[in-house]
């Protein structure tokens, strides 16, 4: 499933050292995912993004240490409220303090799964989406050749795109679940600079 309306889906930091966020319930039904310590909270999930349990949700950092946020086995819904899901820049948070507003209800979470389906189908073929959001680009350079066009063969793991989050690229790697081992490049379906949000398309595949 996919986000904003599509399910929050994000990929970590192979060595960063992970948190979990504990989630409590208020009166009005409303879920909040708290911080597990002090610090600045970065690249959280945007409103209207369905986030499941035991998910990555965000990054905090406390004295120079990234750490990953994840949510518990309570945190289901959709992100809402007033709190700035920041992901273009660190905001201070306290111990405990709120980091995500969730809808848990049913009607909320069904209508963004079918939100969901309704863009698959929209597709003939697979799709690889982005998993984290950011500013999408083909290339490594503009004097570089793209990492993929129509027609490549690619492998899980094989480079295919450039994410860039805070003024840091970060390299996307084709794979996940639902995909094969090895597909063929049908569409490239992300713009150049298109500034992406978990869960949308970058390519539409097939398997090779």
């Amino acid at each position: 499933m996919a986000t904003a309306k599509r399910r929050w889906i994000r990929h970590g930091r192979s060595h960063a050292p992970s948190v979990v966020a504990k989630t409590t319930s208020r009166d009005d039904g409303i879920l909040e995912v708290r911080a597990p310590f002090p610090g600045f909270f970065r690249g959280g999930p945007g409103p209207g993004s369905l986030v499941p349990p035991n998910t990555l949700v965000g990054e905090l950092e406390l004295l120079g240490t990234l750490y990953e946020v994840c949510s518990d086995e309570q945190a289901h819904g959709l992100v809402v409220g007033e709190i700035p899901a920041v992901r273009s820049a660190r905001r201070a948070v306290e111990h405990g303090e709120a980091l995500l507003l969730l809808d848990p209800s049913e009607a909320a979470v069904h209508a963004a799964e079918l939100e969901a389906e309704r863009e698959r189908d929209q597709h003939t073929g697979l799709v690889f989406s982005a998993p984290s959001s950011g500013r999408f680009y083909s290339r490594s350079s503009p004097d570089k050749p793209a990492f993929v066009t129509v027609g490549d063969v690619i492998e899980e793991g094989a480079p295919v795109a450039l994410l860039e989050v805070m003024k840091t690229f970060h390299r996307i790697a084709y794979g996940g679940a639902g995909l094969p081992h090895r597909a063929r490049v049908l569409a490239i379906l992300a713009n150049d600079g298109a500034d992406l949000e978990v869960g949308d398309a970058i390519l539409e595949v097939e398997q090779a």
